[in-house]
């Protein structure tokens, strides 16, 4: 006996709602820490522990003399991060496209090892880390932190590249050297925009990881300096401070700013590759009738 057409109407709303409500419940609890840091950047109290009313001044004490080691502390954090992620992409290409095209003795065994990094805890690796330096004799400061940091970025870009290399790429690398190309013009002209959003997602993944990582940084991390996460950890013992929600809030902004930016030029890149298409399709057809 089939269900009744309102009774299985009844039911699709249902799942409908129950999803809807779901997502809802997901996002609330990813977005409402943000947009409560968010208003509490414009508290008119020394420590975030409870509203006493709207003020800006926090905006301006941030960008104050007074400052100066959370400004040098944001300034560390991004050299770092910087640089972790442009090795970790370069030996992530390097790494994606060897594993995924070519064959040799003990690839299984690297592609095993790649998730080791990614599985441990991360305050396994940073003590192994300072471990090796201290033995090794290397003074802790922005070298070992950045070196600490690639052994994390490398696995996930790794293994984000590697799972956008697919069997077109090795297709339009042939037509490319069977037209003239050698393999540094294919490699550079083909290959490389070909992968280029796992290439951009690999970027993006390795900064965000090494610029938010506390363990690492604060285990490798000279006695000059500190990153921005060290800092806020080091200041939550006696209560965050405003300014730095209105920091937070200002690197939260930019964010958001970029990834609209980025998506309207790729979606503006999408709309003028489909309408030449079209005008080269255009254009055959017209070749065609005359």
């Amino acid at each position: 006996m089939t269900a009744s057409p309102n009774r299985r109407l009844r039911r699709q709303s249902c799942r409908k709602f129950l999803g809807d409500f779901y997502a809802v419940i997901i996002y609330a609890i990813f977005y409402i820490p943000v947009l409560v840091m968010m208003v509490f950047s414009f508290n008119n109290a020394k420590r975030n522990y409870a509203w006493e009313g709207f003020t800006t001044q926090w905006y301006g004490k941030l960008f104050s003399f007074g400052n100066h080691d959370l400004w040098e502390s944001l300034a560390y954090s991004l050299a770092i991060a910087i640089l972790a992620t442009a090795i970790s992409v370069v030996i992530g290409v390097l790494g994606g496209i060897g594993l995924k095209k070519f064959e040799f003795r003990g690839k299984k065994f690297i592609n095993l090892m790649l998730y080791v990094p990614i599985v441990v805890p991360e305050i396994v690796l940073a003590v192994a880390m300072l471990i090796i330096f201290i033995t090794v004799g290397v003074k802790l400061g922005i070298g070992t932190i950045v070196a600490g940091h690639c052994t994390f970025c490398i696995p996930y870009a790794v293994v984000t590249i590697k799972g956008r290399i697919s069997g077109d790429n090795e297709t339009l690398e042939e037509a490319s050297m069977d037209l003239g190309a050698n393999r540094f013009q294919t490699f550079w002209r083909v290959t490389i925009p070909s992968i280029m959003p796992g290439i951009t997602s690999a970027a993006f993944l390795s900064f965000t990881l090494s610029f938010d990582d506390v363990v690492m940084s604060n285990m490798l991390a000279g006695a000059s300096q500190s990153t921005l996460p060290v800092l806020i950890l080091s200041v939550n013992r006696t209560g965050v401070t405003p300014d730095i929600n209105a920091l937070t809030t200002i690197m939260v902004l930019v964010m958001v700013a970029g990834m609209l930016t980025v998506n309207g030029i790729q979606r503006s890149l999408r709309r003028r590759e489909l309408r030449a298409a079209e005008e080269a399709e255009t254009a055959r057809l017209n070749a065609a009738r005359f």
